[in-house]
């Protein structure tokens, strides 16, 4: 075979090889088989702890326990919460009896009084104006003392003052209280009530509850440790509803949507779990570096968040699992 022959041959050659290798050249759509996905089980825990500090009186479960939403996790002793609460109930009636005293107003007895004092102040200051009025005549020709004179005058004062008291007291006495007196009163009342309200609080928050169904995994706190508010003493894994985190390269972005059925199936375990794609991250990230595509490359990739329909004990948090689209979206 001559070399001219040969030329056009092998370029031809050439040409099928690179139609092959780019699917001719862009013009027939690449084959699109199952897709998978990499990720991990999600980890979902929340810290409890008391909304209130003490002692702990009691811790009933172990960890590893699983506990359902409204579970008994631990309690504290309750004789602090129970004395201020007491302090607070007297607070409240002593509160309230001072207002009734001042809705109520005056009693009868009390006005009565009141009058008394007045006719008391009264004739005492008849008896001294009697005295000053026999005694003034007897000043000018010096029949009686200036120091004698001077105590008369004196206390026809006193008399006249304590009869005005005794009468602004008796006006008092008829008109009650002051509104503005009853209001504060009222306000003082509702103080005591909220300041005992908040204890009662307090004491339900002597309780820990768990916050949702989920597994124990860690007890940090023992019966007889004191804790601050808000100091960890459980850690609570959330297992249900159980998701996994897993990421789609950008290339395969139009290949998956919400709502679509896949599978699930982690490493060392045979069952094949089923879930549905609820959540695609409107934003691209870098791929983690626990994660890894298929061709071991770093790309940009989206995160999506897929629930498990039928999960059970063997399928943990943090476990990484691969996920199948058994048929891709078609765009």
């Amino acid at each position: 075979m001559t070399r001219k022959r040969l030329i056009p041959i092998v370029l031809l050659v050439g040409l099928i090889v690179a139609a092959f290798a780019t699917r001719g050249f862009g013009l027939f759509p690449k084959a699109q088989g199952p897709l998978a996905l990499y990720g991990n089980v999600d980890i979902r825990e929340v810290d409890l702890g008391f909304r209130v500090g003490g002692r702990i009186d009691r811790i009933p479960v172990e960890e590893g326990a699983h506990v359902k939403a409204g579970d008994l996790l631990a309690s504290l002793d309750k004789a602090p919460i129970e004395d201020r609460a007491a302090q607070a109930a007297a607070q409240v009636a002593q509160a309230q009896a001072q207002l009734d005293k001042l809705v109520h107003g005056s009693r009868a007895q009390d006005i009565e009084a009141a009058k008394a004092r007045v006719a008391s102040a009264s004739a005492a200051a008849s008896d001294a104006e009697g005295d000053y009025a026999r005694r003034q005549p007897l000043v000018e020709p010096g029949a009686i003392s200036k120091a004698l004179w001077e105590q008369t005058v004196a206390a026809r004062d006193r008399a006249r003052a304590a009869l005005s008291e005794a009468k602004a007291n008796l006006s008092l006495v008829q008109a009650g209280p002051r509104a503005e007196d009853i209001e504060a009163a009222r306000a003082a009342v509702q103080a005591a009530r909220a300041a005992q309200s908040g204890i009662a609080t307090d004491s339900g928050d002597t309780r820990l509850l768990a916050s949702s169904d989920g597994t124990v995994v860690t007890r940090a706190r023992e019966p007889g440790a004191i804790v601050a508010p808000g100091e960890t003493v459980f850690t609570l894994a959330i297992d249900r509803p159980l998701r996994v985190r897993a990421y789609v390269a950008e290339g395969d972005l139009s290949r998956i949507a919400p709502g679509m059925a896949v599978t699930v199936k982690a490493d060392g375990n045979d069952k094949t779990y089923h879930g549905t794609i609820g959540y695609i991250s409107p934003r691209a990230e870098f791929t983690p570096k626990t994660v890894q595509t298929s061709d071991l490359r770093t790309d940009l990739v989206y995160r999506l968040r897929i629930v498990v329909s039928d999960p059970d004990g063997a399928l943990r948090q943090g476990q990484p699992v691969t996920v199948a689209v058994s048929e891709p979206a078609k765009r």
